[in-house]
């Protein structure tokens, strides 16, 4: 797998609006090849002018992102949800990553996250497998066991 963290520039994706949600990039942090870090882009989901969420968007494949922790991560505030903010938000950034030449995204999440899964069904992933979090990796000592992981191919 690639990462050519010497390469990459950030683009500024303009606006991000779908009906009320606006998705706001709230800060961007370079690769850090020496902790295996890709560049990614921070979101700010905002509804109504409030903070409904945050999105983030990792650019660049390594096995570790690839296999556990997913190019997408998304958590909306509980007053917000039931309105799929959260895939309305990953429509609005999949360009993004279309635009930095990547062609399979992948999004991770938790087997008993019912509404995680739901946003990825939605949004057209294809649930490939559910895999074991190895212990030492830093998902693991927050908890989690096992992650289902979604490949989306049509980035359109």
């Amino acid at each position: 797998m690639e990462n050519n963290a010497n390469a990459f520039e950030f683009i500024d994706p303009g606006p991000l609006v779908d009906g009320e949600l606006e998705v706001v990039v709230s800060e961007t942090t370079p690769a850090d090849p020496e902790r295996d870090w890709l560049p990614a882009y921070h979101f700010e989901m905002r509804v109504g002018g409030k903070k409904a969420g945050a999105l983030n968007l990792r650019v660049g494949n390594t096995p570790f992102v690839v296999t556990y922790g997913g190019h997408i991560g998304y958590a909306v505030e509980p007053e917000f949800r039931g309105h799929h903010y959260a895939e309305r938000a990953c429509r609005l950034v999949l360009p993004i990553a279309k635009a930095h030449g990547l062609d399979t995204i992948w999004i991770t999440c938790d087997p008993d996250n019912i509404p995680s899964r739901r946003t990825c069904d939605r949004l057209g992933g294809t649930l490939v497998e559910i895999v074991s979090i190895p212990e030492g990796c830093d998902m693991h000592e927050r908890g989690s066991r096992e992650v289902c992981r979604y490949k989306f191919t049509d980035l359109a």
